[in-house]
């Protein structure tokens, strides 16, 4: 019976040192989804098939995240074509910095 006792408190004691472990670790931020950004030159590097320096909207939709759904991949392909010439170049795909105000 004693050993029953000790095995089951030493279980115990693990379980609440686990959690308490958890709950000393770092948290992300509310609305990082915990996937780092991918910078602009290394997404272009990435979904440029052709090796052409840009990328076409049939390049962008092969992605494995525009397969998940294309219509808004489709979407966000059109917000990022500045010039809408059918193609993202690394200045599109570069986030325009805030002017100060």
């Amino acid at each position: 019976m004693k050993a029953i006792t000790s095995i089951l408190a030493i279980l115990a004691l693990s379980a609440v040192t686990s959690f308490a472990a958890d709950g000393d670790a770092p948290k992300k931020p509310e609305g990082d989804k915990g996937k780092p950004k991918m910078n602009p030159e290394e997404l272009l590097k990435k979904l440029d098939t052709d090796k052409d320096g840009k990328v076409s909207k049939a390049e962008w939709l092969a992605s494995p995240q525009a397969k998940k759904d294309e219509a808004k991949a489709t979407e966000r392909f059109g917000k990022f074509d500045k010039n809408s010439d059918g193609f993202l170049t690394v200045e599109e795909l570069t986030p325009k910095k805030k002017k100060d105000a």
